[in-house]
């Protein structure tokens, strides 16, 4: 499974600078609850800054999460994935 998550961490890429999830840090850590069959994925708040910075970078994180969800899907289709 932590081959699995490295390999989607390694190959999503934020579309503004192609770095790949795993080269910017966003994602804190993933937690597997067998029980609910969940994949919880704890990702960095945004720092301090301008609104204008604020709103773009949120758009920018928003569209790589939203890649993030749907191969983390692809790899284990028997889990739901959240974001903490």
């Amino acid at each position: 499974m932590i081959e699995k998550i490295d390999a989607v961490l390694d190959r999503v890429k934020d579309p503004e600078t192609l770095l790949s999830m795993a080269e910017l840090g966003w994602v804190e850590r993933i937690r597997h609850d067998e029980v609910s069959k969940r994949l919880f994925v704890f990702t960095k708040a945004l720092g301090p800054s301008k609104k204008c910075c604020t709103v773009i970078g949120g758009l920018q994180i928003s569209s790589a999460m939203k890649t993030l969800k749907e191969e983390l899907h692809k790899e284990f289709p028997n889990l739901a994935i959240e974001f903490a």
